[in-house]
Parts: structure tokens; C-alpha cells; sequence
């Protein structure tokens, strides 16, 4: 008798779950723009705070081989200082670049703008005794009014100075506002990282004391593989961008184009930045290469898509795959997913959150394996 009202109880918890978590699913997608719309406004209120997330699990992985190969005889102090460097080590390499591309950059946009306005000049002063009249261009090119066209592009941006100059300083409040709300992140990613230990404890002891056991623990786990899985994906992330930025330095050599070891570093960093990383970099080296050389420039814009190519589909998901011990089928399968779900994001997230699952997967079904196989052992004993 008592047995049947336990069951009856637990049948009549489990039926009221199931109506509660469809009443739940109905009123979301009756509702899911407002929840959306509070979705966002949540992520805009605490953007500081998700980006010190984001900023704290990207500074932990060479935090972490910093604190246990280069400092491991420092026994005080040792967490500041592996902060400390990890943040030298990757501002160093990005402003170390910056300030080896920019200089060369700003010149040759300088001297492009300067190449147009003479060209333009020269195209007016064109008369019927040059080479050029010799050529079938020659009605075609008469009939332009070079001399207008230049007067025309002068004229247009003086017009719009006043508004470039009102985007401009529009442009600059944006910036500083993004600059606070990243040095906010990066202060609440050191607060993180300093006392990431004692984070970790009252996150487990939480889990631990209002969840069901075997909940708190599986979500426990699941963070632990999360997390070495990002480390290792970083690394990989890591060594492909060297790999690409030497690449790429390698064949425009090879190619006589011009500023090669520039270039591939810019290569080499921009790569961290998934997609967006790869049109900065194609862009930003045609633009210099194109005031040495036009032509160069076409064969370097060819030369890098080929590489990215190659790079995309054979070299990418064979290093990052063998950091992350995920098949590189499975990692160009992520990569893509991703892209197409969430764009760089999703491409950036996509592969570390295939590994976990795919490690997750593999220790659920070699569980459930070494149970099926002791079943089947215990009633053939039996």
C-alpha cells in the first residue's frame, strides 16, 4: 500500500514537471521578442562584467603556463606577477604590431591620395600628341573631364568635412565609451583571475548546497572540461596564427612582394580574429604593397585568399584538433556551424563548445558501455 502511494506521488510530480516545463515553453515562444528585447537589455547593463568574463578566460590560459613553468620557483607574489605578464605579453604583441604597421599605412594612404590628385592632373593635361592619343581609349578618355572631376572631388569634400568632422567626433565619444567599459572589463577580469581559486570554491559550494548531488556535480565537471578545453583551444589558436603569419612572410618572399616580415606579422595577428581578422589583414596589405607596386598587390590579395583557403580547410583544423584532441572533420564541422549560427563568435566559440561536447559524449557512452557490458556479464552469470 505504501509502495503504490509513493509511486503515485512520483508519477504525479513527474506529470506536473512535464505540463510546468510545456506551460513554460509555450509562454516562450508566445513571448519570445520581449524576452529577446530583456535578453539584450541584461547584456548592455552588464557588458562591463561579460566582457572581464571573456577578457579573464582569454588572459587564463598563458596566465596559467606563466604561474607553472616560468614562475614556479616564486613563492610569493606569484599570481600578480603571472597576471601582470600575461597582460604585457598580449598587449605588447598587438601594439608592437600596430606600431610597425600604422606608420607604413598612414604613408601609403598619404601617398595613394597624393598619386590620385596628380593622376587626375595629368590625365587633364593630356593632349592629341601623347602616346596616349595613339590608343583606342583615346574618344573614350577626350570625352572625360578629368579637370571637373578632380574640382568636383575637392568640392564635395569640403562640403562634407563639417559632417565627417561631426561623424568624427561622434565616432571618438564611442570610442572612449568603449574604452571605459573595456578598462572596467579588464579590471573585473584581474579581480577574477587574482582570486579565481576562491571563485571556483563558493561556485562549487553553491552547486553543492542548493542543487541535487549528482546535478551539482555533473555541472561541476562539465565547467572543469570546459575550461581546460578553452585553455588548449587558445594554445592552438595560438600556434595556427604563427604558423599562418610565417606562412604567409614565407611565400610573399618567395613572390618579391614588399614588406614581407610587416605583413606577416600583421597576418599572423590579425588571424586570432576569426574571419573579420582576415579581411583586415588582405586589406591592410594591399593597401601598402599597392603604392610600391600595383601589381604585387593583385598577386598578394590572390596569394593570401589561396592561403586562407588552405589554411581554413587542412591546416586550422588539423593544429587546433590535435591541441583540443577533436577530429579535424569535427572542427571544420564546428568552425562552420558556427560561422553560419553566430558569426565570428560563433566561430571563435564554436570549436572549444564542439570539444567539450564531443569529450562529454565520450566519457557518457564509454560509461554506458562499461554498464551495458557488466549487465549483460552479471545476468549471463546469473
Amino acid at each position: 500500500m505504501f509502495h503504490d502511494s509513493e509511486n503515485r506521488r512520483k508519477d504525479a510530480k513527474w506529470c506536473i514537471g512535464v505540463i510546468s516545463i510545456c506551460i513554460l515553453i509555450y509562454l516562450g515562444i508566445r513571448h519570445i521578442g520581449n524576452i529577446a528585447n530583456a535578453v539584450f537589455w541584461l547584456m548592455g547593463v552588464a557588458k562591463p562584467l561579460w566582457i572581464g568574463c571573456i577578457l579573464a578566460l582569454v588572459l587564463n590560459a598563458p596566465m596559467s603556463v606563466i604561474e607553472s613553468k616560468a614562475l614556479r620557483k616564486v613563492y610569493r607574489g606569484k599570481r600578480p606577477l603571472a597576471i601582470l605578464l600575461s597582460l604585457l605579453l598580449i598587449s605588447g604583441i598587438f601594439i608592437g604590431v600596430a606600431f610597425l604597421v600604422l606608420p607604413e599605412l598612414l604613408n601609403a594612404i598619404t601617398l595613394l591620395v597624393e598619386i590620385i590628385s596628380n593622376g587626375l592632373d595629368q590625365m587633364a593635361a593630356l593632349d592629341n600628341s601623347s602616346a596616349l592619343a595613339q590608343t583606342p581609349l583615346a574618344d573614350f578618355m577626350g570625352k572625360i573631364d578629368w579637370l571637373g572631376l578632380k574640382n568636383q572631388l575637392e568640392s564635395w569634400l569640403k562640403e562634407e568635412s563639417g559632417a565627417l568632422v561631426g561623424r568624427a567626433m561622434g565616432a571618438a565619444g564611442s570610442l572612449v565609451s568603449g574604452v571605459v567599459t573595456f578598462v572596467i572589463g579588464l579590471v573585473f577580469a584581474i579581480y577574477i583571475l587574482s582570486g579565481k581559486k576562491k571563485l571556483k570554491t563558493q561556485a562549487c559550494r553553491l552547486l553543492r548546497v542548493w542543487l541535487p548531488n549528482r546535478l551539482s556535480e555533473t555541472l561541476i565537471h562539465v565547467a572543469s572540461v570546459c575550461s581546460g578545453t578553452f585553455k588548449m583551444f587558445m594554445a592552438g589558436q595560438a600556434t595556427e596564427a604563427i604558423i599562418l603569419g610565417t606562412l604567409c612572410m614565407i611565400g610573399m618572399m618567395i613572390l618579391r612582394i614588399p614588406y614581407a616580415p610587416m605583413i606577416g606579422a600583421l597576418v599572423g595577428v590579425t588571424a586570432l580574429i576569426p574571419i573579420v581578422g582576415a579581411f583586415v589583414g588582405t586589406i591592410v596589405g594591399a593597401v601598402m604593397i599597392l603604392t610600391v607596386d600595383p601589381f604585387k598587390a593583385v598577386v598578394f590579395v590572390v596569394f593570401l585568399l589561396i592561403l586562407q583557403q588552405v589554411e581554413g580547410n587542412a591546416i586550422y583544423p588539423r593544429v587546433v584538433g590535435s591541441k583540443i584532441k577533436l577530429p579535424a572533420i569535427w572542427v571544420l564541422a564546428a568552425v562552420t556551424i558556427g560561422g553560419n549560427l553566430a558569426g565570428p563568435l560563433g566561430m571563435l566559440l564554436g570549436v572549444p563548445a564542439a570539444s567539450a561536447a564531443y569529450a562529454l559524449m565520450k566519457e557518457a557512452t564509454d560509461l554506458r558501455e562499461q554498464r551495458t557490458f557488466q549487465e549483460v556479464k552479471n545476468n549471463e552469470s546469473a
